[in-house]
This record gives C-alpha cells, sequence and structure tokens, in this order.
C-alpha cells in the first residue's frame, strides 16, 4: 500500500481529480490532505470524501518543519503529491521524502518556471510570448523552484487561443486527463 499525501493552496480541482483516479484503488491510499491555508477547498474536499485534513500556516512550514514531518510520518506517508501547493518546500521535507515529492506545473519546464511563476501569471506569459505550444510538467521537487528532474511532460498546441484564459483551460485539460495516471505509473 502506497500512502500519498497532497497538499494545495487553491480550488483543489488536482486534487479531487487524484481522489477520484484512485478512489477504488486497493494499493492507494490518499491522505492526508495538507494545506496551507483555510482559504483552500482542501478541507471540504478532505470531509466529502472521509480523509484526514491537516492545515498548517506558512510560519509552521518555516518554523516547525520537524511537526510536519512527524505528522506525515505518523500517516505512513510514502509520497507527496503537491497540487496548486503555492510555498516552497523546506530542504528538511526534501531530505525526509528525497525523490518522493512530485509537483505538476503548468508549463514546458525550464519554461516559465521560478519564483512566482504560478497559476494565470505561467500562461499569461505563454500568451504574451506567442508561445505555439504549452503543457504540463510533472517533476520531482528540489530545493529550487521548478527545477527538479522531469517525470513527464504533455504538450498541447496553443495556437489559436485568444486569450491566457483560453491556455489555462487546454492545460487544465491536460492536468486531468494525465496527472493521476502519471502518478501511478510512478509509484507502481
Amino acid at each position: 500500500m502506497q500512502n500519498i499525501a497532497v497538499f494545495g493552496s487553491g480550488s483543489g480541482s488536482n486534487a479531487e481529480n487524484i481522489i477520484r483516479f484512485f478512489s477504488e484503488s486497493s494499493d492507494v491510499k490518499i491522505g492526508p490532505l495538507v494545506s496551507n491555508t483555510s482559504k483552500s477547498r482542501f478541507r471540504l474536499i478532505a470531509e466529502a470524501n472521509a480523509i484526514d485534513y491537516l492545515e498548517f500556516d506558512n510560519t509552521a512550514f518555516e518554523n516547525e518543519i520537524d511537526l510536519i514531518i512527524e505528522n506525515l510520518q505518523e500517516y505512513k506517508t510514502d509520497w507527496i503529491v503537491l497540487a496548486g501547493f503555492l510555498r516552497k518546500i523546506h530542504p528538511k521535507l526534501i531530505q525526509a521524502f528525497e525523490n518522493r515529492i512530485i509537483n505538476i506545473h503548468p508549463s514546458l519546464l525550464p519554461q516559465y518556471g521560478g519564483p512566482g511563476m504560478y497559476g494565470m501569471r505561467v500562461h499569461q506569459a505563454v500568451f504574451d510570448h506567442n508561445e505555439t505550444e504549452s503543457g504540463i510538467t510533472v517533476h520531482f521537487v528540489n530545493e529550487h523552484f521548478d527545477e527538479g528532474e522531469i517525470i513527464a511532460q504533455k504538450k498541447v498546441n496553443v495556437e489559436t487561443c485568444a486569450n491566457p484564459d483560453e491556455i489555462r483551460a487546454k492545460v487544465q485539460e491536460l492536468e486531468q486527463l494525465y496527472f493521476p495516471q502519471i502518478i501511478n505509473d510512478l509509484i507502481q
């Protein structure tokens, strides 16, 4: 049994998709869901799916990382999946889960990654640079934003997109289609 903790800061659409994908699996258990803000939908998603929920504010993610690691170990966490988690991962957490923390980024890294590059900022940059394709990158997390070893990339043509919202919609389709399967392929 592989136990996956899912971290997020936002709407939780990728978390919901991951939960759905693995709901019938006897090999994978999702939980806990972990957030750094009460403004995310993670608590609601956890309650709706009978999954444990942990919340630590940004100060805890910086100064109480040992407590967070301890909590994850109590859940026998094997993997951490970042699904819209808008915070740099503490080096101690990276060490504790070396090559077992994965992230999804809404561009074809190394393009449009790094500090401050998330969500619509990425899609706006892709649009502003008249890129013909965009996509998703699933990668291991290291001590630098969006620089960990790439696990998989999926591309989509964005030439005909009239605005960043259309790019976002196409990239989110890729996330929904491929992210859980990439996770499954990696951990099996």
